[in-house]
């Protein structure tokens, strides 16, 4: 097949001496930042995106996403031993991973969940290897209403698959929006919005935006509550990893049933958090130890570990494909891609196909070294653990200004990172969500742009967006998730009331006022 002789020369690209060295880098630098709480994968590739640029952009991209996957290894470590979860969407982790950890049975955890943090990435790179060059032949047909339309769909999917409010949602793409048209307007050639400072001419720099908020907001986040480690010891030991390997294909339909909801969840894209959620709940439903769950069951831990993996891996495919960004990630290795002159989209696997297939084949073997490297090294990285906070925060806002510096050399850059990142603070602290900000600030200027050019073609009439079957199917299912929660709302308030709730007295029984405490 046409996939698996590309496939055969991306490794080609992979296997030299320089780039398996920049994997086992960047995988041992994901670790770490997965480790640490207050970073995590998007954080850690927006601060170290600044190391890449001196390199050619097919051994940063396999640097970057090495940094992905050993951050996604690293996220369970804090969850399983100290209960703490370094994203959100390990907390799923945390119910039976903990608890196991607690038993003394911290080294099966481990192992299960890095076992099925493999497995969910395997499948969804095997997904993407067979599915990404169909739908980037696909996408070669579109023109600007399509586009707009799969750029619209992606907008909307985040307020109606969200799982906040879908008007703060709204409120952090709206400013997205509102940062992204700052600078050159690509259609009129026109400055807007700069406010006589020169170094708004090209805009907010997107690197220096997502460094602030990811990582300045998270770390003023963490330093206010006072992290305090503390869990328990760890070690691997061979035969509990191979007795573990011994209990998971039992498992092997909780395996199929997490990797299918977090592919699906990572495509849409709901995100790696749902997905976590989605199949622990199903899980525990259907586990015929589901009333174990919470407990330390080892299926609690297979469960979201899988789903997650899957879902923060096959992100990357409509990143590829169509230059859609399928989690904040992603979103962040999209403006990686721009700053080093490649367009996310069909025409890159047409253009530069080793740097595609050599990306794809990085995830194959970064995942593969990744567990290798995990798991002979837990005891190393949970001991990171044991420095005070007080002395990583420090280094880690070094790190970050050293970043934002080397983009342009502009001390007015350092200046803007702080600024995003009090933004960046003040959302965490608001509740409002940062990926859907970050998401308007890399799409901003292509969805206008598309949009701007659809209405130039059609004179100003809308009905381009309903033109032929599927821009007009894209588009409907856009509006129909952007109302989504409005839906939802009425359909909950239209549910009938129990009487109780409509002050209706129920039988045989006297009826009762009750007062709050206090009140007269």
């Amino acid at each position: 097949m046409e996939e698996i002789a590309s496939l055969l020369q991306g490794f080609a690209v992979v296997l030299t001496p320089f780039n398996l060295l920049l994997m086992l880098i960047g995988i041992l630098l994901g670790v770490i930042i997965g480790v640490l709480p207050g970073l995590g994968g998007a954080n850690g590739v927006a601060i170290l995106l600044p190391l890449t640029f001196t390199l050619p952009p097919t051994s940063a991209i396999i640097m970057l996403s090495c940094i992905y996957w050993g951050a996604l290894f690293g996220g369970a470590i804090t969850s399983i031993l100290f209960n703490i979860p370094g994203e959100p969407w390990s907390v799923a982790t945390t119910f039976d991973g903990h608890p196991m950890a607690q038993k003394g049975k911290a080294d099966e955890a481990l192992t299960a969940a890095f076992t099925s943090s493999f497995v969910g990435a395997i499948v969804a790179v095997i997904v993407i290897t067979f599915l990404a060059p169909l739908v980037a032949r696909f996408a070669l047909q579109f023109g600007p209403p399509e586009f707009f339309a799969v750029q619209f769909l992606t907008f909307a999917s985040f307020i109606g698959m969200g799982r906040g409010s879908p008007f703060k949602t709204l409120a952090s793409m709206t400013l997205g929006f509102a940062l992204a048209s700052v600078g050159l307007d690509n259609v009129t050639g026109q400055l807007r919005m700069t406010f006589g400072f020169e170094y708004l001419l090209n805009g907010f720099v997107f690197l220096v935006a997502v460094i602030g908020l990811f990582g300045i907001g998270e770390i003023l986040s963490s330093m206010e509550e006072g992290l305090n480690f503390s869990g328990a010891q760890a070690k691997i030991r061979l035969n509990a990893v191979l007795q573990t390997w011994k209990q998971l294909p039992k498992f092997w339909f909780t395996f199929l049933r997490s990797c299918i909801i977090g592919c699906w969840m990572g495509i849409t894209p709901g995100g790696a958090t749902p997905a976590s959620f989605m199949s622990y709940g199903l899980a525990k439903q259907f586990s015929k130890n589901g009333k174990n769950f919470g407990k330390g069951e080892i299926e609690g831990v297979v469960a979201p570990e899988t789903a997650a993996h899957a879902a923060g891996t096959s992100a990357l495919l409509p990143m590829l494909t169509l230059g859609i960004p399928g989690s904040p990630t992603a979103a962040v290795l999209l403006g990686g891609l721009l700053i080093w002159g490649l367009q996310p989209g069909p025409m890159l696997f047409v253009e530069q196909p080793d740097f595609v297939w050599g990306l794809i084949a990085s995830m194959y073997l970064g995942n593969v070294v990744g567990l290798i490297i995990i798991l002979t090294c837990v005891p190393l990285f949970a001991a990171i653990l044991r420095i005070p906070f007080s002395i990583i925060a420090p280094i880690i806002l070094v790190v970050c200004a050293v970043g934002a510096y080397t983009v342009n050399n502009s001390i007015f850059d350092v200046w803007m990172m702080v600024v995003f990142g009090v933004v960046g603070y003040v959302f965490v602290k608001l509740g409002y969500p940062l990926p859907p900000l970050v998401l308007a600030l890399v799409l901003g200027d292509m969805a206008e742009g598309s949009f701007r050019q659809s209405m130039l073609l059609s004179q100003g009439d809308l009905s381009i967006f309903f033109s032929n079957w599927l821009v007009g199917g894209i588009m409907s299912l856009g509006l129909v998730l952007l109302f989504w929660p409005a839906v939802r709302w009425l359909i909950a308030y239209s549910k009938p009331k129990p009487q109780h709730a409509r002050g209706i007295r129920p039988a045989g029984r006297p009826y009762l006022r009750t007062f709050s405490r206090g009140s007269k």
